[in-house]
């Protein structure tokens, strides 16, 4: 027996369902399409349905990044959903500060400084993230979603969608190229040349439970673009230029280079490190410095910008004072 399927699933779920997809949910991702309607549910057992070919979409297997249409018919399988537990809250000295991380903001988006150590969304032993906390500062907001997300340990410009269309337009942007991004890096070693392009392909895998990902021939394509603005004796400060939007590709791309980022602890190199000195560097130096999105509805090109923050900007100077730079470019 099957039944169609309209609202929100209960812990009572024990029949399949069908759901038809509204107007204002076409473009969604069928993985962020199931998590909300199947809430508490982990990630990864959403992503275990798609995989079996229990969720279908249209009669069909759908892939987590198959983006639906108005009208797609879903097929929900049977869930058994705990009680949802009530959810983190952010202290009120953190909504503080994540509010005067907001760089700019109107009716249709919201730019945010990310600060470094805070992961952009909830799960896997984490409270709560950027966009929870988000929910919580602007509660009478009915709608706010991620439009891209950053590493936890990457600080910088992230983009937040206020309105459904909105989030359409810029995921369209960023699967055509439009939105440029720009990143502060420091580099462990010496760029070769001063502008140097990484074109190699990348895929995930799983070493020790954690995951990462490293260049494979077999992999997504992926390219980087290094600009370097200042060399020194052990260390290269460089702009980094995303012409694609692939997890950990710049750390991964900037490895691949054999010049790591200084205090990446995932691809990073320790013994390299050392050479840079006590310059006070305790978190990965990567910064999104810059981004532009071409033109919303009633808005013109914006470029938004955030700048070095302090736990960068000082182990930079005191790298310039220690007159370890040889060269500046």
């Amino acid at each position: 027996m099957t039944r169609v399927y309209t609202g929100m699933p209960t812990a009572a779920n024990s029949q399949v369902a069908y759901v038809s997809v509204a107007d204002d949910q076409a473009g969604q991702r069928v993985d962020n399409f199931l998590l909300a309607r199947f809430r508490g549910l982990p990630r990864s057992r959403v992503y275990r349905l798609l995989r079996r070919g229990e969720v279908r979409v249209n009669g069909g297997r759908a892939k987590p990044e198959h983006r639906l249409q108005a009208g797609d018919r879903v097929r929900l399988p049977p869930v058994d959903l705990q009680a949802p537990r009530p959810p983190a809250q952010a202290s009120a000295d953190q909504l503080a500060t994540l509010a005067g991380c907001i760089l700019f903001e109107d009716e249709r988006l919201l730019v945010l400084d990310k600060p470094a150590g805070l992961a952009c969304h909830g799960g896997s032993g984490i409270s709560f993230g950027v966009i929870e906390a988000l929910r919580q500062l602007r509660p009478n907001q009915p709608f706010l979603e991620l439009v891209h997300r950053l590493d936890r340990d990457t600080s910088g410009c992230l983009l937040i969608a206020k309105r459904r269309s909105t989030l359409r337009s810029l995921h369209e942007q960023l699967r055509t190229g439009a939105i440029k991004k720009r990143y502060l890096a420091l580099l462990l070693g010496s760029l070769a040349r001063k502008r140097q392009q990484v074109d190699a392909p990348l895929a995930r895998y799983e070493r020790g439970g954690e995951r990462l990902v490293r260049v494979d021939p077999e992999g997504k394509p992926a390219q980087t673009v290094f600009y370097l603005r200042e060399r020194f004796a052990a260390a290269s400060f460089a702009e980094a230029e995303l012409l694609s939007g692939r997890t950990h590709q710049i750390r991964v791309h900037a490895a691949h280079l054999g010049c790591p980022l200084a205090g990446d602890p995932k691809y990073g190199d320790r013994a390299a490190e050392v050479a840079l000195g006590q310059i006070g560097l305790d978190r990965l130096f990567l910064h999104a410095s810059r981004i532009e999105v071409l033109p919303l509805e009633g808005c013109a090109r914006q470029v938004f910008e955030a700048p070095l923050p302090t736990a960068l900007r000082v182990p930079l100077e005191r790298l310039r004072a220690a007159n370890t730079k040889v060269t500046n470019t």
